[in-house]
């Protein structure tokens, strides 16, 4: 089959959902790139995807630049002709699915999260309901990343039942996101965000909690890991961020194409996100034996175990984040690495790259005429 895999960013694909695209290869499937081009292309196409650029922005609903792209995609699918197209992202879902249905061509997309316009709420959500509900409509699968997202589509009627199925994010590599050695014991605590740096990402909450901690003469150490200034009406700008380091809250690690490093130096992860899908950065320092803090919201709670293998806090409240700090803070060395092993033991249980693997091979295998888009 020719299927094709369309997202806002190639590095989305290349970062995320590598093995999948590696499986369908394999498979002997035709795999076709469409997203921005970025400087992961060479890679994906070492790999052996074709890759065809999408022109596209990523920030809010705009009427002129939404129709643009939706004719974009319809131009595109029918010059492409897949067999199905696999989407991840808000408005690759959207518009790719009205272009599908127009192109008679099978989609599939998989709710990766629900973007500024379902925080925002008010006009900015009726209108993002409104287009989900008539992109959706008639599509046989939809995949969820977690319950609660799946559940306010059903509760909000964007999709029926028949159609929501879920799927443990985009998985983990569990070789390459190894479990490692904790830090070792005495050294000061190092408490790491993996993020674009965003307001909805909380990132505002975690230095405000880093100055709480900071002024109670605990000395331990806060670092913020992502890029600043993105395509997003919440980013938050490197002057900021700059103004952040000088006071002495935080430290910026910048941007980096292997996290790794990073989350083995970290004694905790945070994310103390306003809404996620399925966080990525929780579920990779998950899965290399951290442990975690999130805020108590839908995607954070698909993986953490509350008090298990981490703590939550209250989203938008940096005093509940700066509380759960404390509390891991308390814990006996002993105790934080339990909890450590508790996370990796979490995402070796569900979240094993395998599992997302064999439910779209399993979409793909029951495919046929009659499921095509309408």
């Amino acid at each position: 089959m020719h299927i094709l895999m369309t997202v806002n960013a190639a590095w989305n694909i290349w970062n995320f959902r590598r093995t999948l695209a590696a499986a369908l290869l394999d498979d002997g499937h035709q795999v076709t790139i469409l997203a921005p081009h970025d400087h992961t292309i060479g890679d994906l196409e070492r790999m052996g995807c074709r890759v065809r650029p999408l022109q596209m922005s990523v920030k809010g609903l705009n009427p002129v630049a939404d129709l643009m792209l939706l004719r974009r995609f319809k131009h595109i699918l029918r010059q492409e002709k897949p067999d199905i197209v696999l989407s991840y992202t808000i408005k690759n879902n959207i518009f790719g699915a009205m272009a599908a249905r127009g192109a008679g061509v099978s989609f599939v997309p998989n709710v990766t999260g629900l973007g500024t316009a379902f925080l925002s709420g008010g006009l900015m959500q009726a209108v993002a309901e409104r287009l989900y509900r008539h992109a959706f409509r008639g599509l046989p699968v939809i995949l969820f990343q977690n319950e609660d997202d799946r559940e306010l589509f059903l509760n909000l009627g964007l999709v029926d039942a028949r159609q929501a199925q879920l799927v443990p994010g985009s998985g983990i590599d569990l070789d390459r996101f190894a479990m490692t050695a904790y830090p070792a014991a005495g050294t000061r605590p190092v408490f790491l965000m993996i993020a674009r740096l965003l307001r909805d990402k909380g990132v505002h909450e975690f230095v405000e909690a880093a100055r709480m901690i900071r002024a109670q003469g605990i000395d331990a150490r806060f670092q913020l890991l992502g890029a600043t200034g993105s395509q997003n009406r919440t980013a938050i700008d490197a002057a900021t961020v700059q103004g952040w380091v000088r006071e002495g809250s935080v430290e910026y690690l910048g941007t980096t194409d292997d996290v790794r490093p990073s989350i083995a130096a970290a004694n905790c992860v945070v994310l103390p996100s306003y809404r996620e899908g399925a966080p990525r950065t929780l579920i990779e320092a998950a899965a290399m034996g951290r442990p975690l803090i999130a805020s108590d919201v839908p995607g954070c709670r698909a993986v953490v175990d509350r008090d298990i293998s981490g703590f939550f806090c209250d989203a938008r409240d940096a005093d509940s984040l700066a509380v759960a700090m404390g509390r891991f803070l308390d814990l006996p060395y002993g105790a934080q690495v339990e909890m450590g092993q508790a996370s990796r033991a979490k995402m070796v249980r569900e979240f094993d790259q395998q599992r997302v693997i064999d439910i779209y091979r399993g979409v793909i295998a029951q495919w046929d005429g009659t499921a095509k888009g309408r």
